[in-house]
Protein backbone atom coordinates (compact mmCIF):
# COMPACT_ATOMS: atom_id res chain seq x y z
CA UNK A 1 0.00 0.00 0.00
CA UNK A 2 3.05 2.02 0.23
CA UNK A 3 2.75 3.51 -3.15
CA UNK A 4 -0.20 4.96 -2.68
CA UNK A 5 1.70 7.66 -0.89
CA UNK A 6 4.06 8.72 -4.09
CA UNK A 7 0.29 9.77 -6.04
CA UNK A 8 -0.06 13.53 -6.23
CA UNK A 9 -2.85 15.61 -4.92
CA UNK A 10 -3.99 15.21 -8.19
CA UNK A 11 -3.78 11.47 -9.08
CA UNK A 12 -4.80 10.43 -5.57
CA UNK A 13 -8.11 12.75 -5.79
CA UNK A 14 -8.39 10.95 -9.46
CA UNK A 15 -8.12 7.17 -8.11
CA UNK A 16 -10.50 8.47 -4.88
CA UNK A 17 -13.25 9.63 -7.25
CA UNK A 18 -12.88 6.33 -9.13
CA UNK A 19 -12.97 4.17 -5.72
CA UNK A 20 -9.40 2.70 -6.84
CA UNK A 21 -8.78 3.09 -3.19
CA UNK A 22 -10.11 4.19 -0.11
CA UNK A 23 -9.53 7.46 1.88
CA UNK A 24 -9.32 5.25 4.40
CA UNK A 25 -6.50 2.87 2.43
CA UNK A 26 -4.62 6.11 1.95
CA UNK A 27 -4.91 7.79 5.10
CA UNK A 28 -3.16 4.22 6.20
CA UNK A 29 -0.56 4.09 3.98
CA UNK A 30 0.32 7.78 4.84
CA UNK A 31 0.22 6.49 8.73
CA UNK A 32 2.44 3.68 8.04
CA UNK A 33 5.12 5.42 6.14
CA UNK A 34 5.09 8.16 9.03
CA UNK A 35 5.83 5.33 11.90
CA UNK A 36 8.36 4.48 9.54
CA UNK A 37 10.14 7.71 9.42
CA UNK A 38 10.10 8.85 12.85
CA UNK A 39 13.88 9.28 13.11
CA UNK A 40 13.11 12.46 10.74
CA UNK A 41 11.62 13.65 13.67
CA UNK A 42 9.24 15.73 11.26
CA UNK A 43 6.09 15.23 13.52
CA UNK A 44 5.86 16.27 16.98
CA UNK A 45 2.33 14.65 17.29
CA UNK A 46 1.00 12.13 15.05
CA UNK A 47 -3.12 12.07 14.83
CA UNK A 48 -3.85 8.38 13.93
CA UNK A 49 -7.51 8.40 15.18
CA UNK A 50 -7.88 11.73 14.10
CA UNK A 51 -7.21 11.04 10.69
CA UNK A 52 -9.10 7.79 10.44
CA UNK A 53 -12.39 9.36 11.33
CA UNK A 54 -11.62 12.02 8.71
CA UNK A 55 -11.27 9.58 6.37
CA UNK A 56 -14.14 7.57 6.85
CA UNK A 57 -16.66 10.38 6.62
CA UNK A 58 -14.41 10.98 3.78
CA UNK A 59 -15.62 8.01 1.89
CA UNK A 60 -19.16 8.87 2.90
CA UNK A 61 -18.85 12.15 0.51
CA UNK A 62 -16.80 10.52 -1.85
CA UNK A 63 -19.91 7.63 -2.34
CA UNK A 64 -22.23 10.66 -2.37
CA UNK A 65 -20.20 12.60 -4.91
CA UNK A 66 -19.71 15.02 -2.63
CA UNK A 67 -15.83 15.46 -3.08
CA UNK A 68 -14.32 18.75 -1.96
CA UNK A 69 -10.93 19.54 -4.12
CA UNK A 70 -8.74 17.82 -1.19
CA UNK A 71 -11.22 14.92 -0.22
CA UNK A 72 -9.54 12.06 1.11
CA UNK A 73 -6.32 13.47 1.18
CA UNK A 74 -3.79 13.24 3.78
CA UNK A 75 -1.70 16.83 4.85
CA UNK A 76 0.46 17.63 8.18
CA UNK A 77 0.31 20.98 9.71
CA UNK A 78 2.77 22.99 11.19
CA UNK A 79 2.94 22.97 15.01
CA UNK A 80 1.77 26.98 14.35
CA UNK A 81 -1.79 26.25 13.54
CA UNK A 82 -3.96 25.97 15.96
CA UNK A 83 -6.15 22.75 16.03
CA UNK A 84 -9.43 21.94 17.92
CA UNK A 85 -8.71 19.81 20.61
CA UNK A 86 -5.08 18.72 18.73
CA UNK A 87 -2.37 20.04 20.92
CA UNK A 88 -0.65 23.20 19.79
CA UNK A 89 2.66 23.93 21.20
CA UNK A 90 4.44 26.56 18.58
CA UNK A 91 7.11 23.57 19.26
CA UNK A 92 7.82 25.91 22.56
CA UNK A 93 7.99 24.73 26.10
CA UNK A 94 6.36 27.24 26.83
CA UNK A 95 3.18 26.07 25.38
CA UNK A 96 4.16 22.75 25.70
CA UNK A 97 0.61 21.12 26.63
CA UNK A 98 -1.56 23.83 25.09
CA UNK A 99 -4.42 22.41 23.37
CA UNK A 100 -6.80 25.22 21.60
CA UNK A 101 -10.60 24.90 22.26
CA UNK A 102 -10.55 26.68 18.63
CA UNK A 103 -9.55 26.40 15.18
CA UNK A 104 -7.40 28.62 12.94
CA UNK A 105 -9.13 29.90 9.22
CA UNK A 106 -6.82 28.31 7.53
CA UNK A 107 -7.13 24.29 8.68
CA UNK A 108 -10.96 24.92 9.17
CA UNK A 109 -10.75 26.01 5.36
CA UNK A 110 -8.58 22.51 4.33
CA UNK A 111 -11.30 20.17 6.37
CA UNK A 112 -14.08 22.39 4.73
CA UNK A 113 -12.39 21.19 1.24
CA UNK A 114 -11.97 17.35 3.06
CA UNK A 115 -8.29 17.09 3.81
CA UNK A 116 -7.34 14.83 6.30
CA UNK A 117 -5.07 15.52 9.61
CA UNK A 118 -2.23 12.95 10.03
CA UNK A 119 -0.72 15.43 13.12
CA UNK A 120 1.37 18.46 13.82
CA UNK A 121 4.69 19.46 11.70
CA UNK A 122 7.73 20.55 13.78
CA UNK A 123 8.91 23.45 13.12
CA UNK A 124 11.47 26.17 15.02
CA UNK A 125 10.52 27.49 18.25
CA UNK A 126 7.84 30.41 17.31
CA UNK A 127 9.13 30.16 13.64
CA UNK A 128 12.48 31.82 14.51
CA UNK A 129 15.18 29.86 12.72
CA UNK A 130 16.05 28.81 9.17
CA UNK A 131 17.25 25.22 9.98
CA UNK A 132 14.29 23.50 12.81
CA UNK A 133 17.37 23.53 15.08
CA UNK A 134 15.67 25.70 17.96
CA UNK A 135 12.71 23.16 18.36
CA UNK A 136 12.04 22.11 21.93
CA UNK A 137 11.15 18.53 20.03
CA UNK A 138 15.04 18.63 18.64
CA UNK A 139 16.01 19.26 15.01
CA UNK A 140 14.14 17.63 12.00
CA UNK A 141 16.53 15.80 9.79
CA UNK A 142 16.22 16.40 6.24
CA UNK A 143 15.54 13.09 4.22
CA UNK A 144 18.34 14.23 1.42
CA UNK A 145 22.00 13.52 2.28
CA UNK A 146 25.08 14.05 0.53
CA UNK A 147 26.28 11.49 -2.03
CA UNK A 148 28.42 8.47 -0.34
CA UNK A 149 28.04 10.89 3.36
CA UNK A 150 25.56 9.83 5.68
CA UNK A 151 26.00 13.15 8.20
CA UNK A 152 22.72 14.47 8.78
CA UNK A 153 21.37 17.58 7.46
CA UNK A 154 19.44 20.41 8.33
CA UNK A 155 15.82 20.95 5.95
CA UNK A 156 15.64 24.74 6.60
CA UNK A 157 13.25 26.11 8.72
CA UNK A 158 11.29 27.58 10.44
CA UNK A 159 8.93 25.04 8.15
CA UNK A 160 11.33 22.28 8.02
CA UNK A 161 9.10 19.67 9.94
CA UNK A 162 6.61 20.63 7.04
CA UNK A 163 9.27 20.52 4.14
CA UNK A 164 10.89 17.15 5.24
CA UNK A 165 7.56 15.11 5.75
CA UNK A 166 6.13 16.50 2.05
CA UNK A 167 9.61 15.21 0.51
CA UNK A 168 9.71 12.28 2.12
CA UNK A 169 6.41 11.24 1.49
CA UNK A 170 5.06 11.46 4.80
CA UNK A 171 2.27 13.52 3.77
CA UNK A 172 0.41 14.97 0.59
CA UNK A 173 1.50 18.11 1.22
CA UNK A 174 1.77 20.57 4.41
CA UNK A 175 0.76 24.03 5.75
CA UNK A 176 3.33 26.41 6.60
CA UNK A 177 4.49 29.93 7.34
CA UNK A 178 6.69 32.79 5.99
CA UNK A 179 7.72 35.52 8.36
CA UNK A 180 11.78 36.02 6.19
CA UNK A 181 11.90 32.60 3.93
CA UNK A 182 10.74 30.73 6.22
CA UNK A 183 8.33 28.74 3.67
CA UNK A 184 10.83 28.66 0.78
CA UNK A 185 13.96 28.51 1.94
CA UNK A 186 13.19 24.94 3.70
CA UNK A 187 11.36 24.29 0.12
CA UNK A 188 14.37 24.57 -1.81
CA UNK A 189 16.67 22.35 0.21
CA UNK A 190 14.63 19.23 0.43
CA UNK A 191 13.43 19.62 -2.97
CA UNK A 192 9.53 20.69 -2.49
CA UNK A 193 7.93 23.53 -4.18
CA UNK A 194 6.66 26.27 -1.42
CA UNK A 195 4.89 29.21 -2.19
CA UNK A 196 4.44 32.48 -0.07
CA UNK A 197 1.32 34.34 -1.23
CA UNK A 198 0.53 38.06 -0.63
CA UNK A 199 0.41 39.40 2.61
CA UNK A 200 -3.37 39.26 2.95
CA UNK A 201 -3.61 36.61 0.64
CA UNK A 202 -4.66 33.75 3.84
CA UNK A 203 -5.52 34.54 7.25
CA UNK A 204 -3.63 34.72 10.17
CA UNK A 205 -6.38 34.32 12.60
CA UNK A 206 -5.65 30.92 15.10
CA UNK A 207 -2.11 31.02 13.99
CA UNK A 208 0.74 31.53 16.77
CA UNK A 209 2.28 35.13 15.74
CA UNK A 210 5.74 35.58 15.40
CA UNK A 211 5.58 39.01 13.90
CA UNK A 212 2.24 40.47 12.46
CA UNK A 213 3.21 42.08 9.49
CA UNK A 214 5.43 39.55 8.48
CA UNK A 215 3.68 36.42 8.89
CA UNK A 216 2.18 34.91 5.90
CA UNK A 217 0.59 30.82 5.96
CA UNK A 218 0.93 29.21 2.40
CA UNK A 219 1.46 25.63 1.70
CA UNK A 220 4.68 22.92 0.87
CA UNK A 221 3.75 20.11 -1.61
CA UNK A 222 5.83 17.95 -4.19
CA UNK A 223 4.82 20.05 -7.55
CA UNK A 224 3.52 23.07 -8.45
CA UNK A 225 -0.14 21.91 -9.09
CA UNK A 226 -0.42 20.59 -5.68
CA UNK A 227 0.60 23.55 -4.29
CA UNK A 228 -2.10 25.62 -6.32
CA UNK A 229 -4.57 23.00 -5.40
CA UNK A 230 -3.19 23.67 -1.83
CA UNK A 231 -3.51 27.13 -2.02
CA UNK A 232 -6.62 27.43 -3.34
CA UNK A 233 -8.37 25.88 -0.19
CA UNK A 234 -6.56 27.55 2.67
CA UNK A 235 -6.77 31.32 0.69
CA UNK A 236 -10.20 33.37 1.42
CA UNK A 237 -11.40 36.47 3.21
CA UNK A 238 -11.39 35.94 7.01
CA UNK A 239 -13.70 39.05 8.64
CA UNK A 240 -11.69 38.04 12.17
CA UNK A 241 -8.14 38.91 10.09
CA UNK A 242 -8.37 42.17 9.92
CA UNK A 243 -5.53 42.44 7.45
CA UNK A 244 -6.98 39.77 5.16
CA UNK A 245 -7.77 40.94 1.78
CA UNK A 246 -11.41 40.28 0.73
CA UNK A 247 -11.07 39.58 -2.93
CA UNK A 248 -12.10 36.45 -4.87
CA UNK A 249 -9.21 33.59 -4.72
CA UNK A 250 -8.62 32.68 -8.54
CA UNK A 251 -8.35 28.92 -9.52
CA UNK A 252 -4.58 28.38 -9.47
CA UNK A 253 -4.40 25.16 -10.62
CA UNK A 254 -5.45 26.18 -13.83
CA UNK A 255 -2.78 28.66 -13.99
CA UNK A 256 -0.05 25.19 -14.11
CA UNK A 257 0.97 24.50 -17.30
CA UNK A 258 -0.54 28.09 -19.05
CA UNK A 259 1.52 29.91 -21.68
CA UNK A 260 4.06 32.09 -20.06
CA UNK A 261 4.97 33.70 -23.41
CA UNK A 262 5.71 37.73 -23.48
CA UNK A 263 6.44 37.67 -19.69
CA UNK A 264 8.65 40.10 -19.22
CA UNK A 265 11.35 38.21 -16.14
CA UNK A 266 13.46 40.85 -13.98
CA UNK A 267 16.84 39.53 -13.28
CA UNK A 268 18.02 41.74 -10.22
CA UNK A 269 22.04 42.44 -9.95
CA UNK A 270 22.19 43.25 -6.71
CA UNK A 271 21.35 39.29 -5.98
CA UNK A 272 24.60 38.65 -6.97
CA UNK A 273 25.70 38.44 -3.58
CA UNK A 274 29.46 38.12 -2.93
CA UNK A 275 30.70 34.71 -2.03
CA UNK A 276 27.65 32.89 -3.64
CA UNK A 277 28.60 29.42 -4.99
CA UNK A 278 29.40 29.21 -8.47
CA UNK A 279 26.76 25.94 -8.23
CA UNK A 280 24.15 28.71 -7.20
CA UNK A 281 25.16 30.92 -10.18
CA UNK A 282 24.81 28.56 -12.95
CA UNK A 283 21.25 27.27 -11.89
CA UNK A 284 20.29 31.19 -12.12
CA UNK A 285 21.86 31.34 -15.63
CA UNK A 286 19.87 27.57 -16.40
CA UNK A 287 16.76 29.30 -14.68
CA UNK A 288 16.85 31.70 -16.87
CA UNK A 289 17.61 30.13 -20.32
CA UNK A 290 14.35 27.86 -19.30
CA UNK A 291 12.03 30.44 -19.13
CA UNK A 292 13.72 32.38 -22.34
CA UNK A 293 12.99 28.81 -24.04
CA UNK A 294 8.79 28.97 -22.94
CA UNK A 295 9.40 32.57 -25.12
CA UNK A 296 9.98 35.33 -21.20
CA UNK A 297 12.05 37.87 -22.23
CA UNK A 298 14.50 38.95 -20.03
CA UNK A 299 15.12 42.41 -17.97
CA UNK A 300 18.13 43.91 -16.12
CA UNK A 301 16.70 45.59 -12.93
CA UNK A 302 18.01 47.34 -10.12
CA UNK A 303 16.51 46.71 -6.58
CA UNK A 304 18.56 49.13 -4.88
CA UNK A 305 17.20 48.49 -1.45
CA UNK A 306 17.99 44.94 -1.24
CA UNK A 307 21.43 45.38 0.61
CA UNK A 308 19.39 46.71 3.57
CA UNK A 309 16.50 44.47 3.61
CA UNK A 310 17.80 41.85 6.19
CA UNK A 311 19.17 44.05 8.79
CA UNK A 312 16.03 46.04 8.26
CA UNK A 313 14.31 42.63 9.09
CA UNK A 314 15.82 41.60 12.02
CA UNK A 315 14.90 45.32 13.16
CA UNK A 316 10.95 44.76 12.55
CA UNK A 317 10.59 41.28 13.02
CA UNK A 318 12.06 40.68 16.53
CA UNK A 319 10.46 44.52 17.48
CA UNK A 320 6.96 42.45 16.78
CA UNK A 321 8.01 39.58 18.28
CA UNK A 322 8.85 41.22 22.13
CA UNK A 323 5.46 42.90 21.74
CA UNK A 324 3.25 39.13 20.48
CA UNK A 325 5.43 37.17 22.96
CA UNK A 326 4.78 38.95 26.16
CA UNK A 327 1.26 37.39 26.22
CA UNK A 328 3.39 34.55 27.56
CA UNK A 329 3.84 35.22 31.17
CA UNK A 330 2.56 31.85 33.53
CA UNK A 331 -0.57 33.45 34.32
CA UNK A 332 -3.31 32.40 31.70
CA UNK A 333 -2.40 29.36 29.96
CA UNK A 334 0.67 27.21 29.17
CA UNK A 335 4.35 26.92 31.63
CA UNK A 336 3.87 28.31 34.88
CA UNK A 337 6.81 28.33 37.35
CA UNK A 338 6.34 29.32 40.97
CA UNK A 339 7.40 31.89 42.62
CA UNK A 340 6.92 34.35 45.41
CA UNK A 341 5.82 37.53 43.71
CA UNK A 342 4.42 38.45 40.05
CA UNK A 343 7.77 39.51 38.94
CA UNK A 344 9.31 36.26 39.39
CA UNK A 345 6.80 34.49 37.99
CA UNK A 346 6.91 36.24 34.97
CA UNK A 347 11.14 36.15 34.94
CA UNK A 348 11.29 31.98 35.94
CA UNK A 349 8.07 31.10 33.34
CA UNK A 350 9.87 33.02 30.52
CA UNK A 351 13.52 31.83 31.62
CA UNK A 352 12.28 27.81 31.48
CA UNK A 353 10.19 28.25 28.60
CA UNK A 354 11.91 29.75 25.68
CA UNK A 355 14.46 28.81 23.88
CA UNK A 356 17.69 30.65 23.58
CA UNK A 357 17.03 31.86 19.88
CA UNK A 358 13.72 33.13 20.74
CA UNK A 359 15.09 34.95 23.77
CA UNK A 360 17.58 36.65 21.73
CA UNK A 361 14.99 37.87 19.47
CA UNK A 362 13.25 39.03 22.32
CA UNK A 363 15.85 40.94 23.80
CA UNK A 364 16.55 42.37 20.15
CA UNK A 365 12.86 43.60 19.84
CA UNK A 366 12.80 44.87 23.43
CA UNK A 367 15.96 47.06 22.63
CA UNK A 368 15.09 48.47 19.80
CA UNK A 369 11.40 49.91 20.75
CA UNK A 370 12.74 50.96 23.97
CA UNK A 371 12.88 54.87 25.25
CA UNK A 372 15.97 56.58 22.90
CA UNK A 373 16.86 53.93 20.54
CA UNK A 374 12.91 53.70 18.77
CA UNK A 375 13.33 56.22 16.23
CA UNK A 376 17.58 55.44 16.08
CA UNK A 377 16.48 51.63 14.83
CA UNK A 378 12.67 50.57 14.78
CA UNK A 379 11.59 53.81 12.86
CA UNK A 380 14.59 54.19 10.49
CA UNK A 381 13.99 50.17 9.42
CA UNK A 382 10.18 50.86 8.75
CA UNK A 383 11.62 53.73 6.71
CA UNK A 384 13.52 51.24 4.84
CA UNK A 385 10.83 48.64 4.41
CA UNK A 386 9.14 51.18 2.89
CA UNK A 387 12.23 52.11 0.40
CA UNK A 388 12.28 48.29 -0.33
CA UNK A 389 8.26 47.96 -1.38
CA UNK A 390 8.82 50.97 -3.42
CA UNK A 391 11.97 49.67 -5.51
CA UNK A 392 9.53 46.34 -6.24
CA UNK A 393 6.23 48.93 -7.05
CA UNK A 394 8.93 50.36 -9.62
CA UNK A 395 9.76 47.51 -11.41
CA UNK A 396 6.31 46.34 -11.25
CA UNK A 397 4.99 49.44 -12.84
CA UNK A 398 5.26 48.64 -16.42
CA UNK A 399 8.68 46.85 -16.45
CA UNK A 400 8.63 43.44 -15.18
CA UNK A 401 5.77 40.91 -14.82
CA UNK A 402 7.78 38.49 -12.22
CA UNK A 403 11.46 38.27 -10.76
CA UNK A 404 13.65 35.28 -10.95
CA UNK A 405 16.52 35.05 -8.23
CA UNK A 406 17.80 32.38 -6.21
CA UNK A 407 16.12 30.98 -3.08
CA UNK A 408 19.30 30.25 -0.62
CA UNK A 409 22.81 31.19 -1.06
CA UNK A 410 23.78 27.53 -0.48
CA UNK A 411 22.48 23.79 -0.28
CA UNK A 412 21.50 22.31 2.96
CA UNK A 413 24.18 22.21 5.49
CA UNK A 414 24.78 19.71 8.75
CA UNK A 415 23.00 19.46 11.74
CA UNK A 416 24.54 21.50 14.33
CA UNK A 417 27.74 22.82 11.68
CA UNK A 418 26.58 26.42 13.03
CA UNK A 419 25.84 25.57 16.47
CA UNK A 420 28.97 27.87 17.55
CA UNK A 421 28.56 30.35 14.73
CA UNK A 422 27.48 33.99 15.12
CA UNK A 423 23.59 33.79 14.75
CA UNK A 424 23.88 36.15 11.80
CA UNK A 425 25.96 33.54 9.74
CA UNK A 426 22.29 31.55 10.43
CA UNK A 427 20.25 34.91 9.53
CA UNK A 428 22.29 35.06 5.98
CA UNK A 429 20.15 32.25 5.05
CA UNK A 430 17.38 34.47 4.61
CA UNK A 431 19.32 37.09 2.43
CA UNK A 432 17.42 36.38 -0.69
CA UNK A 433 13.60 35.72 0.86
CA UNK A 434 13.29 38.68 3.36
CA UNK A 435 12.91 41.53 0.56
CA UNK A 436 9.69 39.96 -0.12
CA UNK A 437 8.13 39.62 3.13
CA UNK A 438 9.28 43.26 3.57
CA UNK A 439 7.35 44.04 0.70
CA UNK A 440 4.24 42.04 1.32
CA UNK A 441 4.61 40.56 -2.38
CA UNK A 442 4.10 36.90 -3.17
CA UNK A 443 7.29 34.69 -3.77
CA UNK A 444 7.50 30.89 -5.00
CA UNK A 445 10.63 28.30 -4.86
CA UNK A 446 11.07 25.61 -6.93
CA UNK A 447 13.12 23.01 -7.33
CA UNK A 448 15.06 23.40 -10.12
CA UNK A 449 18.67 21.52 -10.08
CA UNK A 450 21.38 19.27 -7.73
CA UNK A 451 23.85 20.66 -6.34
CA UNK A 452 27.35 19.00 -6.70
CA UNK A 453 26.97 16.78 -3.72
CA UNK A 454 23.68 15.55 -5.26
CA UNK A 455 21.20 17.78 -3.11
CA UNK A 456 18.48 19.77 -4.14
CA UNK A 457 18.77 23.91 -4.79
CA UNK A 458 15.61 25.96 -5.57
CA UNK A 459 14.64 28.96 -7.88
CA UNK A 460 12.53 32.14 -6.88
CA UNK A 461 9.90 33.82 -8.82
CA UNK A 462 8.24 37.18 -7.39
CA UNK A 463 5.30 38.51 -8.68
CA UNK A 464 3.16 41.37 -8.37
CA UNK A 465 0.40 41.45 -5.18
CA UNK A 466 -2.15 39.29 -5.38
CA UNK A 467 -0.42 37.59 -8.78
CA UNK A 468 -0.29 34.45 -7.44
CA UNK A 469 -1.43 33.40 -11.30
CA UNK A 470 1.36 34.19 -13.06
CA UNK A 471 3.57 32.60 -10.64
CA UNK A 472 1.78 29.20 -10.66
CA UNK A 473 2.49 29.76 -14.33
CA UNK A 474 5.99 30.69 -14.71
CA UNK A 475 7.17 27.81 -11.93
CA UNK A 476 4.89 25.33 -13.69
CA UNK A 477 7.30 26.26 -16.40
CA UNK A 478 10.61 26.09 -14.78
CA UNK A 479 9.49 22.81 -13.03
CA UNK A 480 8.56 20.84 -16.40
CA UNK A 481 12.51 22.04 -17.90
CA UNK A 482 14.23 21.01 -14.27
CA UNK A 483 12.38 17.84 -13.86
CA UNK A 484 11.25 16.29 -10.64
CA UNK A 485 13.78 15.43 -7.42
CA UNK A 486 12.87 13.19 -4.60
CA UNK A 487 15.29 11.72 -1.93
CA UNK A 488 16.13 7.81 -1.28
CA UNK A 489 14.19 6.00 1.12
CA UNK A 490 17.04 5.82 3.66
CA UNK A 491 15.25 6.15 7.09
CA UNK A 492 12.77 3.31 6.11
Amino acid sequence: MTELTALSIADAHAGLTRREFTARELAEAYLSEMEAARGLNSYVLETPEHARAQAAEADVRLSRGEAGPLEGIPIGVKDLFCTDGVRTTACSRILGSFVPPYESTVTENLWKAGAVLLGKLNCDEFAMGSSNETSAFGPVINPWRRSGDETPLVPGGSSGGSAAAVAANLCAAATATDTGGSIRQPAALTGTVGIKPTYGRCSRWGIVAFASSLDQAGPIARDVRDAAVMLGAMAGFDPKDSTCVDAPVPDYAAAVGASVRGLRIGIPREYRVEGMPAEVEALWERGKAWLVDAGCELVDISLPHTRTALPAYYIVAPAEASSNLARYDGVRYGLRVGADDIVGLYEKTRAAGFGAEVRRRILIGTYVLSAGYYDAYYSRAQKVRTLIKRDFDQVFDGVVDAVLTPTTPSPAFPVGSKANASPVEMYLQDVFTVTVNMAGLPGISVPAGLSGDGLPLGLQLIGRPFDETTLFSLAGAVEKAAGRFTPKAWWR
